[in-house]
């Protein structure tokens, strides 16, 4: 039998799951848009459908109830950042040892970093000099160092890490934890991707795609510079009375037209969709107007510095965000500028003064306001850099040299959310080439953010190519019980 908190989708017939489908989506945003309480109250008696963004009880105590996922497109370098390797260091400029020899031939001498790592906190957790304001909260702080995974490739891993396998058009964790959990506030999206203005990510939209899940759990894109959400406000405002006239007639129009067409979970997300813009008239401007923080708080995020002041921009707003209820944020950095094929050192120093900053700003804050306890904050990319040197064209001057891409040993770090801070997690080995104690697949890592959430990860399912689908799906996971405090 399953368990009451499983999300598993096998009990009802086709007929019946396309029956419950086509119905109450109109009454829920309705309910919601005329009358409801901002966290539920009222929304919840008027739940007539299994796909809904109402708050769900987890399947066990929660020790996070939102995530902030900083996600470091193009891959990190672990051993310029989070994995100090002396031995590297030293042998700089050598051929790579028989057992660290670089088995596509991409690389040619071992490289070492040329910064220069300290300790922090009580804990002495090291962080690299690139990292200064980050590493005041080294005792927040678990870097997992033991992290690996399947594919060399940008798209294949950035899949992995995102939705647990290397194929495309699977969902989201984001989109998971959407399904699972629901949002704590009607009146704003439960998942939100805040990409960086001048330009998408690697892989566009589907970093925050539900795959084959419902439409309704997809994360919403919100814009940092200019309108937040494009046509949210009427060009002239119309009034209560007009404007909940047009509601009701709408939710009319609406409801006629899915009756004859009960199954398309597209329409009822697009409906959904429209129906949540219409709630967030109301709520959203104030959600995302970070005029109002105070000056200090702009300071603290790095808003007076334009090195820092897109990235702190959206990381002020997924505070706000999560604050307000919002259950899941990503912030995404333009293209894939963590991918140092060539210049290393200078291409890593950039990305860290653009995020440092910020993000100790962000750990602070949520600090301050006492939301670290309940907020999961996860750092980390698609996979790491090479211990050898990369030399695109054979040509890289000393010192220019790149590193290439790296799935066999990297890290991430988490904070909050009920993580034992003040540790390092795993280790690979003394070139920072394989992960060697306490190996961490993908699986493992979402196992414990779901475990966190309060979530099962085996109890988590969608019927779907008829069988019961999850995030850690294929994968022996397991949740890392040293990662939680």
């Amino acid at each position: 039998m399953p368990s009451p908190h499983s999300r598993s989708l096998t009990n009802p017939t086709r007929r019946e799951l396309l029956r419950q489908l086509g119905a109450g989506f109109g009454g829920l945003a309705m309910a919601a848009m005329i009358g409801s309480e901002p966290r539920g109250g009222s929304v919840a008696r008027a739940a007539e459908s299994r796909f809904d963004l109402l708050p769900k009880s987890p399947a066990h105590p929660a020790r996070a109830k939102a995530v902030i996922q900083l996600f470091m497109h193009g891959g990190p370098s672990h051993v310029d950042l989070l994995d100090p390797k002396p031995e590297l260091t030293s042998r700089d400029g050598q051929p790579a040892p028989a057992e660290v020899a670089d088995d596509e031939k991409r690389t040619t001498y071992l490289l070492g970093s040329p910064f220069k790592f300290a300790r922090h906190g009580s804990s002495g957790l090291e962080f690299s000099e690139l990292l200064p304001q980050t590493a005041q909260h080294a005792d927040e702080i678990a870097v997992v160092r033991s992290m690996f995974t399947e594919h060399r490739n940008h798209e294949q891993a950035i899949w992995m890490a995102n939705t647990g396998m290397i194929v495309s058009g699977r969902p989201n964790i984001g989109s998971w934890v959407a399904f699972g959990l629901g949002t704590e506030n009607q009146n704003l999206p439960a998942y939100v991707a805040l990409p960086e203005p001048t330009g998408l990510p690697t892989d566009g939209s589907r970093n925050w795609s539900s795959g084959w899940l419902p439409p309704l759990y997809q994360g919403t894109a919100v814009r940092s510079e200019g309108v937040p959400v494009l046509h949210l406000q009427p060009s002239q405002p119309l009034g209560d009375e007009l404007d909940l006239g047009r509601q009701e007639l709408l939710r009319r129009w609406n409801a006629r037209h899915r009756r004859g067409r009960p199954g398309e979970l597209e329409l009822d997300a697009r409906i959904a969709s429209f129906e949540l813009a219409a709630r967030m008239q109301l709520s959203a401007t104030d959600a995302l107007d970070i005029q109002t923080e105070s000056a200090a708080t702009h300071a603290l995020y790095g808003l007076d510095r334009d090195v820092t002041r897109a990235y702190g921009k959206r990381c002020l707003m997924a505070r706000r965000l999560v604050e307000r209820g919002v259950r899941f944020v990503q912030i995404f950095m333009k293209g894939q500028p963590w991918d140092t094929h060539t210049g290393n050192t200078a291409g890593t120093r950039s990305c860290c003064e653009q995020t440092d900053l910020p993000v100790a700003g962000l750990l602070t804050d949520l600090r301050q306001r006492g939301l670290l306890e309940s907020t999961l904050v996860l750092w980390g990319g698609e996979f790491g850099r090479t211990p050898g040197a990369e030399q695109r064209d054979g040509n890289a001057a000393r010192g220019n040299e790149g590193r290439d891409h790296h799935p066999y040993g990297f890290s991430i770090w988490l904070a909050g959310g009920g993580i034992r801070g003040g540790q390092a997690y795993g280790a690979t080995d003394d070139f920072g080439y394989r992960a060697v104690a306490q190996r961490t697949q993908t699986a493992d890592l979402h196992a414990t953010i779901l475990h966190l959430l309060g979530l099962d990860h085996q109890a988590l399912t969608f019927f779907h190519n008829s069988r019961d689908e999850r995030l850690t799906d294929v994968y022996p996971a397991k949740v890392i019980p040293e990662l939680v405090a």
